[in-house]
């Protein structure tokens, strides 16, 4: 039986960590894997984590089940960093998933079970596991124009219309902050003009938002969502703490769903449940317990939040020097555009040829499509790797 199973093709970022790990040059830089490394080229533990760590390692009696919608005491501070007060809690359920991409999973199941019918609309591009599941489950998917590969920025004039082709009961997935492949982000106002897209034509908007924190702050990362959330009456949230806490490897996820009312908020809670039990029954608890109790903890949350602050500051000056030095060795503006996205990643524009060539002659990995992971940025070297940039343009 098992000789009928099809080739899959690999995953373009996994295939290029095994490259990657494969090169024997000394100077080789990885720019392709989405993890925050700090000066030392180190992805470490958060201080807060430790500390909750020990707690929980103290404090816990049991490792019996929790419960099929995981932590509640963890979607409950989920719900309030994403979403505020901009919401009666009543109107809103949630669940613990395994990671953000666990909680984009359960997020479309539900999409297909509530709609068959629906089209999802994803950025083009967006995350390539958005567009892989969504194609998994059958689902139909609609690409809206983001990118504008001329100035690097939002391409907002496309975007709006191509979604003006979506029909009601279809999806919007939009990104909460910091747009993963590009970098390049909404406005604020341009949230608002969705907002008003989305009413006028009975769309339902589902946010991916992975890097809250990353981007301009807490706060600010979330005020488009949150803009949204309190004019809509229904929104689907996929959230992850992978980046935010440092958990990569625990998968902590977490799936919100806004409702019309209490009552259709317990139906979709239901369904919830009923989707965590068809697929891995209890999540995780280690990475959500410790989650919590950062956020129930008035020091350990404050320390958290200042590390974070650190490592968001520390992504911004690795943009504004990385644009600088650029422009030194290419005597151009060409990529200034870098040092005003957010986030983790920037997309640079280069075509698949200079990627490959950075790749072959001077050991620089990056995706295909010239995403980069500014956090993966050599600290002491970005005249150096501007410089090799600058060669193949």
């Amino acid at each position: 039986m098992l000789e009928n199973l099809k080739e899959q093709a690999p995953d373009k970022i996994i295939e290029l960590i095994g490259l990657f790990a494969a090169d024997e040059r000394e100077n080789k830089l990885d720019l392709g894997v989405g993890v925050y490394k700090n000066a030392d080229g180190k992805t470490p533990v958060m201080r807060a984590v430790k500390a909750a760590e020990k707690i929980l390692l103290d404090s816990q009696e049991s490792k019996s089940y929790v419960g099929l919608l995981g932590d509640l005491s963890y979607v409950d501070v989920m719900r309030e960093l994403i979403l505020g007060d901009v919401v009666p809690a009543g109107r809103i359920c949630g669940a613990q998933e395994p990671g953000g991409t666990g909680a984009i999973r359960q997020l479309f199941e539900l999409i297909k079970a509530a709609n068959a019918d629906a089209t999802v609309w994803i950025s083009n591009p967006s995350w390539p596991n958005h567009e892989a599941i969504l194609k998994y489950l059958g689902i139909k998917v609609g690409k809206y124009r983001y990118f504008d590969e001329v100035s690097c920025g939002v391409d907002f004039e496309g975007m709006k219309a191509d979604l003006s082709a979506a029909k009601a009961g279809d999806v919007v997935l939009l990104h909460g902050c910091c747009h993963n492949p590009t970098g390049a982000n909404i406005t604020l106002a341009q949230w608002g003009e969705i907002t008003e897209l989305v009413l006028a034509k009975g769309l339902m908007p589902m946010i991916d938002i992975a890097y809250q924190g990353f981007g301009d702050g807490l706060e600010d990362d979330a005020k488009g969502l949150r803009h949204m959330a309190a004019r809509v009456p229904e929104m689907l949230i996929a959230a992850s703490c992978s980046k935010n806490f440092g958990l990569y490897r625990d998968r902590v996820g977490a799936a919100l769903i806004i409702s019309k009312d209490e009552d259709e908020a317990a139906l979709s809670k239901a369904n919830l449940a009923g989707l965590n039990r068809l697929n891995f029954s209890f999540p995780p608890d280690h990475g959500a317990k410790v989650v919590s109790i950062i956020m129930n903890d008035a020091a350990l949350r404050a320390d958290w939040e200042a590390e974070l602050e650190e490592m968001r500051q520390n992504m911004l000056n690795l943009r504004q020097g990385l644009a600088d030095a650029l422009r030194r060795e290419t005597n151009s503006d060409r990529f200034d555009f870098i040092a005003d996205h957010r986030g983790m990643f920037s997309r640079l524009g280069l075509s698949p040829e200079q990627v490959l060539k950075l790749r072959t002659d001077y050991a620089i990995y990056m995706v295909g499509d010239s995403r980069i992971s500014i956090a993966g940025l050599p600290h002491g070297g970005l005249d150096k790797f501007a410089k090799a940039i600058a060669s193949v343009v």
